[in-house]
């Protein structure tokens, strides 16, 4: 049986078209970060959309508080794991490439 999934081989996927889990390589815009008070075990986490803004996948660094470069309207490509947490597409310390960033205005 052959497996049709795409690797991160193949390219990015879009966000729209992730799968449920495996390892995947996507693209997106950085829509939103969270940051967790200092009172809470230290997590970074991101909300990244894709281009045409239909799928949303959720991006946690566990053990950071922040991640240099994350910020909101920065594109990124990720890789790493996928799974679905609370019904939202989860990617756990994904590797990362800083594609563009948006200019202050």
């Amino acid at each position: 049986m052959v497996d049709a999934r795409p690797s991160p081989q193949d390219g990015p996927v879009p966000i729209s078209g992730l799968p449920e889990r495996g390892r995947v390589l996507c693209q997106g815009f950085i829509e939103s970060v969270t940051y967790v008070p200092a009172s809470q075990v230290a997590s970074f986490t991101a909300t990244v959309s894709d281009h045409e803004g239909r799928g949303r996948l959720r991006v946690i660094w566990l053990g950071r508080r922040r991640v240099p470069g994350i910020d909101a309207g920065t594109e990124v490509r990720l890789q790493g794991m996928l799974t679905v947490r609370e019904g939202v597409p989860t990617m756990f310390n994904p590797r990362y490439e800083i594609l563009s960033r948006q200019e202050n205005q």
